[in-house]
């Protein structure tokens, strides 16, 4: 096949293949730039949306000055140092003020942010900021916990479980509210 027929992907996996010795033209491999684009529009979909899209509706609050806890949202996402993947769960606290989000929509703006190039602790804190600033909530937490497979995988021979968190408003200022989220996340 001459480079004037191969598409963009083609020619950069063509190009991957022969800096790592292997041969793109083996059976095994032709469909792999196709598949690989494909997988680059759901790995990287968080560009697409945007945060208060992802999160869609908001609702007032009535009567709720209790914190709302959703437990184990799970997440996968690449590591924008190496490419490879972290994934974990992510639990996010918070207590309403004048809104409330749906508990679909907080999933969604987590998924938002993890289908990006990330670092943990940058997600941590992208997820806790944007839902102060679109619920402005009383206070908002969030802690993550992820394995990496960029640790793993590259000789450390090592996968702990790394956890981060953020803390707004009431989590930051108030250990007794810390501490209720802590509680009920064991």
């Amino acid at each position: 096949m001459s480079d004037k027929s191969l598409t963009q992907a083609e020619l950069e996996f063509h190009a991957f293949c022969e800096r790592i010795g292997e041969d793109p033209n083996r059976a095994g491999l032709s469909n792999t730039p196709k598949r690989l684009q494909e997988l680059e529009s759901t790995l990287y979909s968080g560009y697409a949306t945007s945060p208060k899209d992802a999160l869609g509706t908001l609702f007032d609050n009535d009567n709720m000055d209790q914190m709302v806890l959703l437990k184990d949202i799970e997440f996968y996402s690449m590591c924008e140092h190496h490419l490879l993947p972290f994934f974990g769960a992510i639990h996010i606290g918070y207590v309403p003020q004048d809104r409330l989000a749906g508990f679909s929509g907080v999933v969604r703006l987590v998924q938002t942010f993890a289908k990006r190039l990330q670092i943990q602790e940058n997600l941590t804190n992208q997820i806790a900021d944007e839902l102060a600033a679109l619920l402005k909530p009383k206070g908002v937490m969030v802690v993550c916990q992820a394995r990496h497979l960029c640790m793993s995988m590259r000789g450390s021979n090592q996968n702990p479980l790394i956890k981060t968190s953020a803390l707004r408003g009431l989590f930051r200022s108030d250990p007794k509210t810390r501490a209720e989220f802590l509680e009920l996340l064991s």
